[in-house]
């Protein structure tokens, strides 16, 4: 594959162009069939059971440890080590799977152990079993990410994966919802305990669906971002030049900035409208959920086939805009009920960077070999901006009010803004 830049005018534009004759990436590789309806569908439910089964770990392990007669001590220290093992797993999780020879062997024991946790949680609620169960979630959950990716670009390559990974966001949207509802409505009918019971039952539709993936329909070099073997120009693999490249650098700092302004919204929101309607609160934290994933669902496929047209980062200004006054917003409206619409900006900076995350990455990446090592580079960095947030977030709001502690996060997203608009580079591939 010849590749060549062919810089705008402001010198930023960092368009790959191929050559018509030598794209290998663009149709199937030497011996690798086209994908097939079954392999497509089945990495569509398998994305939906997968958010399904994830589900099961947010909010309701609390509730749960707390009908267990848990204090919050230790709950609080349970939840903690896991986001730790989450974020210094990431980039060994990305290079677990560039190592891989199938993705969807490491998927599948990933899955199974994320079940047994679930299983491990309902039957045996005690200190050491949960602090493992924790520790292993977050480890599963590490190779998950980059696997779903890596079988996405493997099944489909570098031009077709923007409205791939466009669809990958719409069923794990619609996976989120429909888990809520489901486990929402086991936990008041049966008991908190019966949603790591479904949450276990739910790992085996996951793996059905993953076994619906052809095996020889995945082409194992695309997977890593490797350049196929005939190519005259296959890359530079040195893991290295790959961390050094300036693409790569500002996009992770630009993911930082937006999990850091993002992270601490809707749990200071939350807290504003229990204080404003205590009575609705709840109804209306829930429809402050749902509006955004219902809004990913119906507008993600629509930004991974623009991300193609247009380019990315007119998509991430748009998304680093919305999420800006969603701030600005927030730190104004008093409505408690109008509060709810204002999550109509949080669905649209969701359903950006839900298709531009891994999208960006694979831009970057491709040719290197080590595609999901950089997925872990930027996991990391979304890691680090949440964690921030929530603790910067809280303490500005204790210090001085809600309302400045929304345009301080306002602000960081702004910054993310500036950052796209004048450093970061296009990184679109075009065949």
């Amino acid at each position: 594959m010849l590749l060549s830049r062919k810089p705008n005018p402001s010198g930023e534009d960092r368009d790959r162009r191929v050559e018509p004759a030598k794209v290998a990436s663009a149709r199937p590789a030497a011996g690798i069939p086209a994908p097939s309806r079954q392999s497509l569908r089945g990495l569509d439910w398998f994305i939906f059971f997968l958010a399904d089964v994830q589900t099961g770990f947010g909010p309701f392990i609390a509730v749960y440890l707390t009908t267990q007669k848990w204090t919050q001590v230790e709950i609080g220290l349970v939840l903690s080590i896991g986001g730790i093992v989450a974020l210094i797993g990431q980039m060994p999780g990305g290079a677990i799977i560039d190592a891989a020879k199938s993705e969807r062997l490491v998927a599948a024991l990933a899955i199974a152990t994320i079940g047994c946790c679930a299983l491990a949680y309902a039957a045996m609620p005690i200190f050491p079993v949960v602090v493992a169960a924790a520790t292993l979630h977050a480890a599963a959950s590490c190779v998950l990410g980059p696997a779903i990716a890596a079988i996405s670009l493997g099944l489909v390559g570098p031009f077709a994966i923007g409205e791939r990974l466009g669809r990958n966001a719409r069923f794990a949207s619609l996976g989120n919802g429909v888990a809520a509802a489901v486990m929402g409505t086991a936990g008041y009918l049966l008991s908190s305990r019966s949603v790591f019971l479904v949450t276990f039952l739910l790992a085996i539709p996951t793996l059905i669906a993953l076994s619906r993936i052809r095996e020889e329909e995945v082409d194992i070099a695309r997977c890593h971002g490797e350049m196929p073997r005939e190519s005259e120009d296959r890359g530079d693999t040195n893991i290295w030049h790959l961390i050094r490249q300036r693409p790569l650098i500002v996009f992770a700092l630009s993911v930082l900035l937006l999990q850091l302004a993002n992270a601490a919204m809707m749990p200071l929101m939350a807290s504003a409208v229990t204080a404003r309607s205590s009575q609705w609160a709840t109804v209306l934290v829930a429809f402050c959920i749902v509006v955004p994933q219902a809004i990913v669902a119906l507008l993600s496929p629509t930004v991974g086939r623009k991300a193609q047209m247009w380019g990315r980062r007119p998509l991430l200004l748009i998304g680093f805009g919305a999420l800006t006054i969603r701030g600005l917003l927030f730190a104004t409206v008093r409505d408690p009920y109008l509060l709810v619409m204002v999550q109509v900006f949080d669905g649209l900076t969701a359903a950006v960077f839900a298709v531009m995350i891994p999208l960006i990455v694979a831009d970057v990446a491709f040719g290197s070999g080590h595609f999901n090592l950089a997925q872990g580079i930027v996991g990391t960095a979304t890691g680090i901006g949440a964690s921030l947030s929530t603790a910067l977030g809280g303490y500005v709001s204790d210090k001085f009010g809600n309302a400045t502690a929304f345009v301080g996060l306002a602000s960081v997203a702004a910054t993310g803004l500036l950052l796209i608009l004048f450093v970061m580079p296009e990184t679109r591939r075009r065949a």
